[in-house]
């Protein structure tokens, strides 16, 4: 099986447009979670959320493309790019014919949804735009970027729900391990933060209510006084290639993506497991040929909620066993929010990151130890130590699990 280079990164987050804002903004322990913009959000339940700031689609694209492309499209395009630049990925022909494309989306194009029923049953309208299906469809974004750059090989587009981007850059590398492509783009976008979609997220009774003080400080992953999960939104995309083709061209080898596994809890479709995340570990980890104390981070799935928080302690403690004790754990997601089929890549180009600076980014907003979550989240501040190899989680409603293994290149 090849090994697969990671060996490009973009980003677009609460915390700005580019990845080194992106990761600026973690190290430096800034949230991106305010008042929600898009919208006035008076009348709900849950008023903050992780958008992202003065994103003007005008300075990225023409009046044509913009009317083929919904919110989490655009993003996917801005990371695409500033992935591929960052990769310094030129592509023959021949080469774009073993080229793919996997992004993974929890919810697709819900900002034109969102609209175009509006229009439809508040205003009576009995003809909507002609391009709201090619905006709305969840593979749009893989689409998108599959045109962009001309890219012929495998074009997957994965839904996954808070896992897409995890199962979307991990079967991206199957592939690459496979020989069926040489180069993959992958990752996820999402832009959830509309009308409607906040009246379901509200009814579930998991988001953080706006009764919980400073937006910035409702997102308390880990933390005793934790009061839910924050929406958010962006695009993570990597570039993945295969080890030989990347050292041939000499191109900048961020990290090894060394394991990969997926797992079903097959019992419940909102609550978390503990045995198939566990087993996900084991996989991921037998794959990348680590054994627990090869492990220095943990980048968590960490969502604030009562019960995924302590849940995920206790799948960590199965899986590592006495290592766990010595782990750097932490949630990005008090920075960047939950952004759905996005933040698996957002979490895993903080954790190539962490392996390539040398820094963990902290957990924010951890004020009081629980004695379900008691071991090491990283609390508030970066923390600079060695990373040889670090693991990133992702654990979806459904009980869909994904696990990425990557480690110092």
């Amino acid at each position: 099986m090849r090994r697969v280079a990671v060996t490009g990164l973009g980003a677009v987050s609460a915390l700005g447009v580019g990845v080194q804002a992106f990761w600026d903004g973690l190290v430096a322990g800034r949230s991106g979670v305010r008042r929600i913009a898009q919208f006035d959000p008076s009348a709900y339940l849950v008023q903050a959320a992780a958008e992202v700031p003065e994103f003007e689609p005008g300075e990225h694209f023409d009046a044509a493309q913009s009317d083929l492309l919904d919110r989490f499209a655009q993003f996917a395009l801005v990371a695409a790019g500033e992935a591929c630049r960052a990769a310094g990925l030129e592509l023959t022909d021949a080469d774009r014919s073993r080229a793919g494309v996997a992004i993974g989306s929890g919810m697709g194009g819900v900002v034109t949804q969102d609209d175009r029923y509006h229009k439809l049953y508040a205003e009576g309208t009995t003809r909507l735009h002609p391009f709201s299906i090619p905006r709305i469809m969840n593979n749009a974004a893989a689409a998108q970027v599959s045109m962009r750059w001309g890219l012929g090989g495998p074009t997957l587009s994965l839904a996954t729900a808070c896992a897409a981007a995890a199962h979307a850059i991990g079967e991206a590398a199957e592939i690459i391990r496979a020989d069926r492509a040489d180069v993959m783009i992958a990752g996820g976008a999402e832009a959830p933060i509309a009308p409607g979609v906040l009246r379901c997220w509200e009814a579930m009774r998991v988001l953080a209510p706006a009764s919980g003080g400073d937006p910035s400080r409702v997102c308390r992953p880990f933390s005793r006084d934790r009061l839910g999960m924050v929406l958010g939104e962006g695009a993570g995309i990597v570039v993945l290639e295969s080890w030989d083709r990347a050292t041939a061209r000499g191109a900048p080898i961020l990290a090894e993506l060394a394991g990969y596994a997926a797992t079903s809890d097959a019992a419940h479709i909102t609550q978390p497991g503990v045995e198939a995340p566990a087993r996900a570990l084991a996989i991921a980890l037998d794959q990348a040929r680590l054994a627990p104390p090869d492990v220095d981070y943990v980048n968590a799935h960490g969502t604030a909620t009562r019960l995924n928080d302590s849940t995920e302690t206790a799948i960590i403690k199965r899986a590592f066993g006495p290592a766990a004790r010595r782990l750097a754990i932490s949630s990005t997601k008090a920075a960047h929010g939950h952004a759905m089929g996005a933040s698996a890549a957002l979490e895993l180009i903080a954790t190539v990151l962490a392996i390539r600076n040398g820094v963990v980014p902290p957990t924010l907003n951890y004020t009081q130890l629980d004695p379900e979550c008691d071991l090491d989240y990283v609390p508030n501040n970066a923390r600079e130590m060695p990373v040889r190899a670090a693991v990133s989680n992702s654990f979806a409603f459904g009980g869909l699990n994904a696990v990425l293994v990557v480690r110092a290149a």
